[in-house]
């Protein structure tokens, strides 16, 4: 049941990550695309990593299902690596360390804002 959830998530997230990228264009050869989706997916695993630890325990298999699967897909490391060397082959290097910076900084930045509203929001609903 752990697999099947790994995969199940790993196919929407993938098919979103894909949906996303078709529609965001790549800007003046600036991959935004990626950008956006790996910085939502920083977010997003943080917010729903830190909420079900407040809460009450969930299932493995849906902790699988989001975190590992859709978000796990939907982001994606090995592009936002490649498209950074090609950044820097195609005489783009200013570019290529945007990319770099902005991807780590407000990727932290933005996993600590998922992990802040968390528990702003899971303190609400935390009995003591």
């Amino acid at each position: 049941m752990k697999l099947l959830s790994v995969m199940l998530g790993g196919f929407f997230g993938a098919i979103t990550r894909y949906s996303i990228g078709e529609w965001i264009q790549t800007a003046n050869g600036f991959p935004l695309g990626t950008l956006l989706i790996n910085l939502l997916g920083c977010f997003l695993l943080s917010w729903f990593l830190t909420i079900f630890t407040l809460k009450k325990p969930i299932r493995a298999e849906f902790t699988l299902f989001i975190g590992t699967g859709f978000i796990g897909s939907f982001t994606t490391f090995s592009t936002f690596s490649v498209e950074t060397i090609l950044l820097f082959q195609n005489g783009l290097a200013v570019y290529g360390v945007i990319y770099i910076l902005v991807s780590l900084i407000f990727g932290i930045l933005l996993a600590y804002l998922g992990l802040k509203l968390a528990y702003i929001n899971g303190e609400k609903g935390v009995t003591h």
